[in-house]
């Protein structure tokens, strides 16, 4: 049983986040309960470098994990084979085209070892909010005129919060991200936890602490 300190629940809109010094070691960043999916609160959370993640059913988890898995320009890693494929012109990549259909296609895609996503509605609505206000982006991957792959997720500054990913082809998703840093002005990608998919392509983890300076700094 997780003992959850009371300062945690958000009992209203106007409760602020706790200090993410503060969030759990276990479960790992857990730094509040509750609240909702607004505008207002995810740009708020995503500045102090928190992030939403739950399974539904569960009422809103925010998370401010230590370390923090990053990618960049300059770590990024493109295999042989990979370069074969980005120099190939299989794919077409578009930006922000289809924001939609990319967020439902990274909610209901099936995946190795997980029998759902932690993306359920209310998520989905509050990103294509997010969207259509400016903050959150799409990176399409089309081979011929059917969407292949691509990603989404918040900008704020030369900040990218990358929040999900999905591949119908193989090395769909490794493009739109490739496309991500090569191809826009953004200095650092928050890929949020570690991931061995994301790590072979160069992200690596840094302290919560060095993350939210970068913040700071770029956002």
């Amino acid at each position: 049983m997780i003992d959850i300190p009371q300062d945690f629940i958000l009992h209203s809109p106007t409760v602020p986040f706790p200090d993410i010094e503060l969030a759990l070691e276990e479960p790992n960043g857990l730094i509040a309960i509750g609240g909702d999916l607004s505008t207002e609160r995810l740009l708020d959370a995503y500045q102090q470098g928190i992030f939403p993640w739950y399974s539904e059913g569960e009422p809103v988890l925010w998370y401010s994990p230590n370390p923090r898995m990053v990618i960049t320009k300059e770590t990024l890693h493109v295999s042989k084979s990979l370069d074969k494929v980005l120099r190939s012109n299989r794919f077409e990549v578009r930006t922000n085209t289809n924001f939609e259909q990319v967020i439902h296609q990274c909610k209901d895609i099936k995946r190795k070892d997980q029998d759902s996503t932690w993306i359920d509605n209310d998520m989905v609505q509050a990103y294509i909010q997010l969207h259509h206000q400016g903050h959150a982006h799409s990176i399409e991957v089309y081979e011929g005129n059917q969407l292949a792959g691509g990603l989404y997720g918040v900008a704020i500054g030369k900040v990218f919060f990358g929040e999900s990913m999905f591949s119908c082809a193989s090395n769909a998703s490794k493009v739109a991200l490739v496309h991500l840093l090569k191809n826009t002005d953004y200095q650092l990608i928050d890929c949020q936890v570690e991931n061995p998919h994301l790590k072979s392509l160069g992200a690596f983890n840094i302290e919560r602490s060095a993350f939210v300076q970068q913040l700071r700094d770029l956002g």
